[in-house]
């Protein structure tokens, strides 16, 4: 690097008077652009920055320059994305936005669109449409092909388009006329009201309207309308899972530090099975089940020390005792 700051400068000015721009400038001699500025008259830099312009607007004139982008906009125009384009060309992807003018480039939506449309192009119609006509689905011919299933609906005839859902029956279904004085005779006789509301194509209610109220065979209907009152006090006397535990043993294993989700599995029940057969008093808060499962090291203050002593620091020491360095401070 250049110590001398009056030499520094006249290098600066003769560098950058000889072509050489700011960023070469400064990546020779090892300093920042901005030192670079500030050694070169602001006068200079204008000129520089209008040769520069002048030069780009001279070589977009030129013959060569001229094909270059009579190519680029002919090869975009055709729907050809700017990366293909690029690679056709043997440019960089900004060298070919650098020869479209705004006016012509398309936006993303019409990219996607023309994307998805040239890709449609290239499936193969008739294997699809065969694989169709076998009983392949638009999802599953979807995944085949890598694309949407509408891609592929596009691609088939409406006439081979199946309908979705289980197919008609052809046979329409005839519904008899309803006979009151025939429902009545045939419930009278033992028919059920479902078997008669099947046969006459209408719900159980509509044969329940037609059947005297004496000749119901089942309950009136202002009680079967009403739900039964439901009682307040819990249920009793249900039948109970039998365990292959017992309660006394879920208990005392409980007692003896093994949580429910261990008895379960002991078991062979979930852990909410087994936390109902234990009293509300015994069960363990989160906390104690938490101090309980994950227990801490015994390492006392002594302990902790002799570790110091050996020149162990506070990391290296709960590494070894199994605990945070905070708690180890803390203990300390």
């Amino acid at each position: 690097m250049v110590r001398d700051v009056k030499g520094l400068s006249a290098l600066i000015r003769r560098r950058y008077r000889e072509g050489a721009s700011i960023a070469v400038v400064a990546r020779e001699l090892g300093v920042s652009k901005s030192t670079v500025r500030r050694h070169v008259p602001a006068q200079e830099r204008r000129d520089a920055a209008a040769a520069a312009r002048q030069r780009h607007r001279s070589r977009a004139q030129t013959p060569y320059e001229k094909a270059l982008r009579a190519q680029v906009v002919r090869l975009y125009g055709s729907g050809m994305p700017q990366q293909r384009v690029a690679a056709t060309l043997g440019i960089s992807v900004e060298a070919v936005v650098a020869r479209l003018e705004p006016s012509q480039r398309r936006s993303r939506q019409e990219a996607a669109r023309l994307s998805v449309e040239q890709q449609g192009d290239l499936l193969p119609k008739d294997e699809i449409v065969a694989w169709y006509v076998q009983g392949a689905t638009m999802t599953e011919l979807g995944k085949l092909y890598g694309v949407h299933p509408t891609t592929i609906r596009r691609r088939i005839p409406d006439d081979l388009i199946r309908s979705r859902g289980p197919a008609p029956d052809p046979r329409p279904r005839s519904r008899r006329v309803l006979v009151e004085e025939e429902v009545r005779r045939r419930y009278a006789a033992g028919e059920s009201a479902y078997a008669l509301a099947r046969e006459f194509g209408v719900s159980v209610h509509t044969v329940r309207a037609r059947i005297p109220a004496a000749e119901w065979r089942g309950r009136p209907a202002e009680e079967a309308s009403a739900p039964p009152p439901r009682s307040a006090q819990p249920r009793s006397g249900g039948v109970r899972m039998v365990l292959a535990l017992s309660d006394e043993e879920i208990l005392a294993r409980y007692r003896a530090g093994q949580s429910a989700t261990a008895i379960g599995r002991a078991a062979g029940v979930d852990c909410r099975t087994i936390l109902r057969r234990i009293p509300e008093h015994e069960r363990r808060s989160h906390l104690q089940a938490q101090r309980l499962s994950r227990p801490a090291p015994d390492v006392n203050a002594d302990t902790i020390h002799a570790l110091r002593a050996r020149g162990l620091t506070w990391e290296a020491i709960a590494a070894e005792v199994g605990l945070s360095a905070k708690t180890v401070r803390a203990r300390a």
